[in-house]
């Protein structure tokens, strides 16, 4: 059915916990990123997103960002995906990702996007 509410996780062992869907589709939860993050300033981090209807589409598109917490400098991504339910029923997640870090000036406004 696709419902994104409940816990995921990544193949780098990341971990999304969602809330239930409100009646807009809209969701909330939190991101704990796994060891494949490398960095132990990264802690649980805030996350807001929406699904389309399903039961409009049995294989929904989802959005959300991830409102990093960290101790020295600002960090945001938002991840873009689907929701695919496989013929044993079983629902899995592909998603392409942004990461916006701060830069110090509009000179090197390049480097802040990964």
């Amino acid at each position: 059915q696709c419902l994104l509410s409940g816990s995921w996780r990544s193949d780098t062992s990341c971990r999304m916990v969602v809330s239930t869907l409100d009646k807009d589709n809209r969701f909330s939860g939190f991101y704990l990123p796994g060891p494949a993050a490398g960095s132990s300033e990264l802690l649980t981090s805030p996350l807001e997103g929406s699904q389309q209807d399903t039961e409009l589409i049995s294989q929904p598109t989802f959005s959300f960002t991830v409102n990093w917490k960290l101790q020295e400098t600002a960090r945001t991504s938002v991840f873009l995906g689907q929701c695919y339910v496989d013929t044993k029923g079983e629902e899995t997640l592909h998603a392409l990702w942004l990461l916006r870090e701060a830069a110090d000036s509009p000179a090197e406004d390049w480097k802040g996007t990964r």
